[in-house]
């Protein structure tokens, strides 16, 4: 049974997780994405390395704990964070959120493909789903004069590579915190953004608006600090369910959200999309009900 603290603090995630997404898009007014990244991913760890060290955790990986920090890193936190910024650009933020939020199903289907895991029919029902959420949000992307299809295969890029993380993950024997580990990937991903934009991007003038330091201020503390040690300590402690619940709440808000935020008003394809993805993910995540045995 979840207490009233773990449901607070699931809801301020869920919220802190949809706000996000326009947030991301404000920032990307006066600064390109990759330095937003860098700026954020840098500030957002560093508090982390901080907080954790106070709290007495060891924060120095040994060894060959390194390997694990770089293999897992290059999915989980270098490649969703750039390529699904790069979606962000191209796309309205709440459209983008459904779309990265296609991540957890990419987990299943990867898994059925390539690993052996077998084909179930909520899986095949969470490919549909996806299929016609991802063909409505295409449709429209393709006939808007502002269209963006290339932002739709940015995205579905992120969710593949957060998906491909996830099973690295599952599959990986850790020896050290997993706390230490995500500051450390953060981290070492921070530097290479910050070299990668520094190559194809132009320095920040650094003259930003109230709302844009506002808006990085949410990307460092917000989304890459306090959401991370709020979800750290809520993963050990929920029930699958109740995970699923969230994770399926946050395109919403990031949609409903980007209309106060940024302005940006959803299509009905939008709000269909949301239903469809919603529905996926209950549908690889929400666990099967056992049959009641008969006496």
């Amino acid at each position: 049974m979840i207490s009233r603290r773990q449901l607070w603090a699931l809801v301020a995630l869920t919220l802190m997780w949809g706000i996000n997404w326009p947030m991301m898009k404000l920032s990307l007014r006066e600064i390109t994405p990759l330095y937003f990244r860098a700026i954020t991913m840098t500030c957002g760890a560093l508090w982390l390395y901080g907080f954790y060290r106070a709290r007495g955790l060891r924060m120095w990986p040994r060894g060959s704990e390194w390997r694990s920090v770089i293999t897992l890193g290059l999915p989980n936190i270098l490649g969703w964070h750039t390529v699904s910024i790069l979606g962000v650009q191209e796309l309205a933020s709440g459209r983008a959120a459904i779309l990265g939020f296609t991540m957890p199903i990419w987990t299943v289907l990867i898994g059925v493909l390539f690993l052996g895991e077998k084909l179930t029919r909520r899986v095949a029902f969470a490919a549909v789903a996806v299929a016609v959420a991802i063909t409505l949000l295409t449709s429209t992307e393709f006939t808007a004069l502002s269209g963006h299809p290339l932002g739709i295969v940015w995205m579905e890029l992120a969710a593949v590579l957060w998906a491909v993380g996830t099973l690295m993950m599952r599959r990986a024997q850790l020896t050290l915190p997993v706390e230490t580990l995500t500051v450390w990937m953060m981290l070492l991903s921070s530097l290479c953004l910050w070299g990668i934009a520094g190559l194809g991007e132009p320095w920040p003038t650094w003259q930003f608006s109230t709302p844009m330091w506002a808006s990085l201020v949410y990307g460092s503390l917000i989304n890459y600090g306090l959401a991370q040690i709020i979800w750290s300590g809520l993963a050990r402690n929920l029930p699958p369910t109740t995970s699923a619940m969230s994770v399926m709440a946050v395109p919403m808000v990031g949609t409903l959200m980007a209309t106060v935020i940024v302005g940006e008003w959803p299509h009905w394809q939008d709000f269909v999309a949301i239903v469809f993805v919603m529905a996926a993910i209950a549908a690889v995540l929400m666990p099967q009900r056992r049959p009641e045995k008969t006496t």
